[in-house]
């Protein structure tokens, strides 16, 4: 099924200094703020290539600049066809994680191919931000992340001896996160685990747009009879979705501008689907937790005064209202929300939600709460959506609405770049 191989990345040199002030988070969770913040850290770190101004100008500056760095030797493409097995190490409410993949070469499949699955909505605004971005500097500097099912452990157990000694690459990031980069260039074993992918399908867990971009370049090329081998391809970090050290937060929904809201009518209709338990907000995540456990769709509803839980009583409703999505999408969480609360009963729509008129998204509680307690009419705070559900909605075709995975951490982008073409 899916094809993948060595790859010779594009990556900083000594010269540019330490590794660990040269990455950056993923260019759509940066401020400005923050980017003249790493930029203060060294003049040559990467966001200023990821992150340029949205304008003909602001591409052709992150060009220019692109240039420069290679020719003054900041940046240099490896000799060597490699794998690039990438470690993350990290904590979470005092529970240390950590999971470890590689990065590598993923031949381009459309998703009607049914080989690289996509489980969320894009937006077309990001698309075209990326495909200028690679137009302008003949690079994509950061990897997708996908999942792949390895039960066997079979691959697990060649990437544990090819990174068994001390890794070529290390820093902890401001967050505490510790990224670790261990270079293997082509040989039997990453031969052999190359040929392990031929039976399997890939799972985008984060990087639509950059991978529906990667579809849009190659047809670009295709379309202008520019023959390139590197844009058939696409850079991808690939870890087994068994893999115990995989975290997925919830991202909790905001709430607002609802005309004549009323907490009392919301809770009042809820109650028609959702067993509903008053809570103190000390209590939010102890409930959720539990429901979750038991394998519960649930939910808190906060207003800044109220606050209660919601406990669907039946998920069969869900075969009934949209009988026509797969039982993987009827049975998510988000899609039990968004259903029978935001649309049924807030008449906010998908229209709605994808334009976030009435509904905006945060990943953080304390920011949802106090969302409620100032200007928002409300808010619902959510559960994680699981690791297997998001594969299997991937598998059946079809896509989970927006923001209904966040998977933590996020990887870091500047360790390994993929060059694809020369710019003039």
């Amino acid at each position: 099924m899916a094809i993948i191989k060595e790859f010779s990345a594009l990556r900083f040199t000594n010269k540019a200094g330490d590794i660990g002030a040269l990455c950056c988070p993923p260019y759509d969770i940066i401020s400005e703020a923050e980017k003249q913040a790493l930029l203060k850290k060294n003049e040559y770190n990467l966001i200023k290539l990821e992150l340029p101004e949205q304008t003909d100008a602001g591409y052709k500056g992150a060009g220019d600049t692109f240039k420069a760095w290679q020719q003054n030797g900041i940046l240099a493409t490896d000799d060597v066809p490699s794998l690039y097995i990438y470690e993350e190490k990290f904590s979470v409410k005092g529970v240390d994680y950590a999971f470890k993949g590689f990065v590598c070469y993923v031949k381009l499949a459309e998703f009607s191919e049914g080989i690289v699955l996509p489980h969320e909505e894009t937006l077309s605004k990001a698309k075209t931000d990326r495909f200028n971005l690679i137009n302008a500097t003949g690079c994509s500097f950061s990897q997708i992340y996908s999942l792949y099912s390895d039960k066997n452990g079979d691959t697990a157990r060649i990437l544990g001896e090819l990174s068994s000694g001390a890794p070529d690459q290390t820093f902890t990031d401001d967050a505490g996160v510790t990224h670790s980069l261990w270079i293997v260039p082509k040989c039997d074993k990453t031969a052999e685990i190359c040929r392990q992918f031929e039976n399997r399908k890939l799972y985008i867990a984060d990087g639509h747009h950059r991978y529906e971009t990667a579809l849009n370049h190659r047809r670009y090329m295709h379309e202008n009879g520019i023959k390139n081998e590197n844009s058939e391809y696409v850079m991808m970090f690939l870890v087994d979705m068994e893999n115990d050290g995989l975290v997925v937060f919830p991202t909790h929904r905001i709430v607002k501008g609802i005309d004549a809201f009323s907490g009392a009518d919301l809770i009042k209709k809820a109650e028609k689907y959702f067993d509903i338990t008053d809570l103190s907000t000390e209590k939010i995540e102890s409930f959720l937790d539990a429901e979750y456990k038991n394998g519960k769709k649930a939910y808190v509803y906060y207003d800044g005064e109220k606050c209660c839980g919601l406990t669907l009583r039946d998920i069969t409703v869900m075969d009934k209202l949209i009988a026509e999505k797969s039982e993987a999408l009827r049975r998510l969480d988000v899609t039990v929300l968004h259903s029978l609360v935001l649309e049924e009963t807030l008449g906010i729509d998908k229209e709605n939600m994808a334009n976030q008129k009435n509904l905006t998204y945060t990943r953080s509680l304390a920011e949802a709460m106090d969302s409620a307690k100032g200007t928002a009419d409300c808010c619902f705070i959510l559960n994680p959506t699981r690791i297997e559900e998001i594969a299997a909605v991937a598998a059946a075709g079809e896509k989970m609405p927006q923001k209904s995975t966040y998977f933590y951490p996020k990887l870091t982008t500047g360790m390994v770049m993929n060059k694809i073409k020369e710019i003039k």
